[in-house]
């Protein structure tokens, strides 16, 4: 594990650092404590922080609207460059972007794993959050000093929220609500602007926003474009972007194409994009049924443009861990995937897919 690039303010890699750790499957319920930290610090502190989690990027926000000190590290490259937050956190010189890359071989660990035990060298203190007892984290810490746990087992059942009895939210709450989402407040501002539990807030952007299926969706369809770097190659074009416009059981009859529609220098294709939080053992059950395969080779003969499956698996759908290439035209199994490593270009893989055919 190496820094590949940093962006920001260099010197706060210099100051005495403190990481945040938690598992990711943190209970919404233990929020409260750990934002009950964040708004302890100050301008004195600096905070290390990871977003490749909801509860993370939760937290990163809480910190940057604190207007803490914060090193946020990412894996390959950084991709979130339209957040307001952190948009504003490096115009005023309070962020380090570390972008870090994998050097080790495939066996020595996972990617997550490996990162997390790097920074721990990098670091003088670790906050964690709720850590999981049986999992990596756990282990990884075992012995080691300077960790403070902010949740236990003991003390975890205290700190759930109590069920709130279901309140009308008004069209003013509604508004603020939506203001502060789409300035990337994070959902801690959000509570101690409108004073309602965590867990009745975060139901109420999922609801005010997008079914989580769709987000999912855009969120990789965002990450599969950037991976064409259309900005530093003038004979790439995307074409059309299938939106997710349906109502149950409705759907336009341009949906049943395929995401992405690209002109590479005269020659069309097409990308479906799909993310997965593991790899599906089954694609029939799990990734693409039968009638979809087939709808996407009708397009492909009607249009005379070939499609192409990526699948993200593992991590966020904005960050995946592994990403997969294939030729819709000969899927069977998952045997006819090929692994698209970091730094490969997905766009050889389209035109070799094109020389075989020919």
């Amino acid at each position: 594990m190496r820094i590949k690039q940093t962006i920001g303010n260099k010197s706060l890699w210099q100051r005495e650092k403190t990481l945040f750790l938690t598992s990711k499957m943190a209970p919404i319920g233990t929020w409260s404590e750990v934002f009950e930290w964040v708004d302890s610090l100050s301008e004195r502190d600096t905070v290390v922080c990871f977003n490749s989690s909801e509860f993370e990027a939760e937290v990163l926000k809480a910190l940057l609207v604190n207007h803490v000190p914060t090193i946020l590290v990412v894996m390959d490259s950084f991709r979130d460059r339209y957040n307001v937050q952190i948009k504003q956190a490096l115009d005023e010189n309070r962020l380090l972007i570390v972008v870090l890359k994998r050097d080790e071989k495939k066996g020595c660990g996972s990617t997550p794993h490996l990162r997390n035990r790097y920074i721990l060298e990098q670091v003088q203190h670790v906050v964690c959050g709720y850590v999981n007892p049986n999992g990596i984290i756990s282990l990884l810490l075992d012995g080691r000093p300077g960790v403070t746990h902010l949740l236990d087992r003991e003390n975890l059942r205290l700190v759930a929220e109590p069920e709130p009895k279901p309140i009308r939210w008004t069209v003013a709450e509604d508004k603020r609500l939506l203001r502060m989402f789409y300035d990337d407040m994070g959902i801690h501002a959000i509570h101690k602007d409108i004073n309602r539990p965590y867990s009745t807030i975060y139901n109420r952007i999922k609801s005010l926003t997008m079914s989580d299926e769709v987000l999912i969706g855009r969120e990789f369809e965002d990450y599969v474009v950037e991976l064409f770097d259309i900005q530093h190659n003038g004979k790439l074009t995307l074409k059309e972007w299938r939106g997710d416009k349906t109502l149950p059981g409705i759907y336009p009859e341009g949906n049943s194409g395929p995401d992405l529609i690209f002109d590479n220098d005269g020659q069309p294709f097409a990308i479906e994009c799909k993310w997965r939080s593991h790899m599906p053992k089954d694609i029939t059950k799990e990734l693409l049924p039968p009638e979809r395969i087939a709808a996407f080779q009708r397009f492909a003969e009607k249009r005379k443009t070939p499609v192409y499956l990526i699948l993200g698996t593992g991590g966020l759908p904005s960050t995946p861990e592994h990403v997969f290439f294939t030729d819709l035209s000969k899927i069977t199994d998952i045997s006819s995937f090929s692994r698209l490593f970091p730094g490969e270009s997905v766009l050889d893989k389209v035109e070799r897919c094109k020389k075989m055919k020919e």
